[in-house]
């Protein structure tokens, strides 16, 4: 009976820190990220807000999700998540399939209302002239005003889902959204004595890029990644890189760059790497760091 009796009390004394273990766990938010720019972006907005988790859920060195394909671990990373932030405006293109298995999972898309530039692509049919069909392009978050406008889309709907942290966000959404725009000041004013803005870039990542800094694409190498060009796209951008006296081909460390430096030994350009920010390492900073380097490249490569 004695031995009954101490079980039981341990079972009681026991019991509620099991409880309170249990229910700190259901307290808990996750926020899951699509791809690698939306956690950074998030790591800031809910970086020291207690009980609030971010995880990503694309491999940090996958790349754009033109093309990605879910697979079983991201399904089951959903399982777990109290809100799906996305960029949108296309990026995501398995959205409907989340949205068909997850109909209740809220999500937040950073894109919203943010003015959209068409990315153009060049279809030849037999028979008939090339001809270009225009759809949106995803990648607005290389513009630090739209970037720090998607910081601002994303803390306001986080503020308003989990309103007992709603302060918190507000706070760290203000401070990451001043730093970016400031960040995109100081690389304005960098470039700001730059001649020669005409650049050639690797696929269509960079129009937003180009818009905040007042840069020219005069030509694009690849228009969608890891369909390398044929012997006539080539050529004509060989031709292109002459009459525009371009003088620098921006490749991507994401994808190989043999069109870039099949182009540049034979029209002398050189190739430099600009980094869309769409893989690295799991780092809040990670955006401000990684635009830095594209500063000095680009002072680098348009400065001679």
């Amino acid at each position: 009976m004695k031995k009954i009796i101490v079980l039981l009390l341990c079972l009681l004394l026991t019991l509620p820190a099991g409880c309170a273990a249990q229910d700190a766990a259901q307290d808990e938010l996750i926020i899951m990220t699509s791809f690698y720019p939306m956690y950074i972006f998030c790591a800031n907005i809910a970086g020291g807000v207690q009980g609030v988790s971010v995880l990503n859920m694309a491999a940090p060195d996958t790349g754009c999700l033109h093309d990605y394909q879910l697979l079983p671990a991201d399904m089951r990373a959903l399982e777990k998540a109290d809100v799906l932030v996305i960029n949108g405006a296309g990026m995501e293109s398995f959205m409907d399939k989340v949205l068909e298995q997850y109909p209740d999972l809220p999500v937040i898309t950073a894109s919203e209302g943010i003015e959209m530039l068409g990315e153009a692509h060049e279809h030849a049919h037999e028979g008939e002239d090339d001809h270009e069909d225009e759809d949106v392009n995803a990648h607005v978050w290389l513009n630090p005003e739209l970037a720090a406008q998607e910081v601002e889309n994303i803390g306001a709907a986080l503020a308003q889902l989990d309103g007992a942290h709603a302060q918190a966000y507000e706070a760290n959404t203000a401070a990451y959204a001043q730093r970016i725009r400031a960040l995109g000041e100081e690389m304005r004013t960098a470039l700001a004595g730059v001649k020669n803005r005409q650049i050639i870039t690797f696929h269509e990542a960079f129009p937003y890029f180009a818009q905040a800094f007042d840069l020219e694409i005069v030509g694009v190498i690849e228009r969608e990644p890891g369909e390398e060009p044929g012997t006539r796209e080539l050529a004509q951008t060989c031709d292109l890189v002459r009459e525009r006296g371009v003088k620098a081909l921006f490749a991507e460390p994401q994808y190989p760059n043999r069109a870039a430096e099949t182009i540049a030994r034979e029209t002398g350009a050189k190739v430099y790497t600009l980094d869309p920010i769409v893989t690295g390492e799991l780092d809040k900073d990670a955006y401000e760091t990684k635009m830095r380097e594209n500063l000095a490249t680009l002072l680098e490569a348009l400065g001679e």
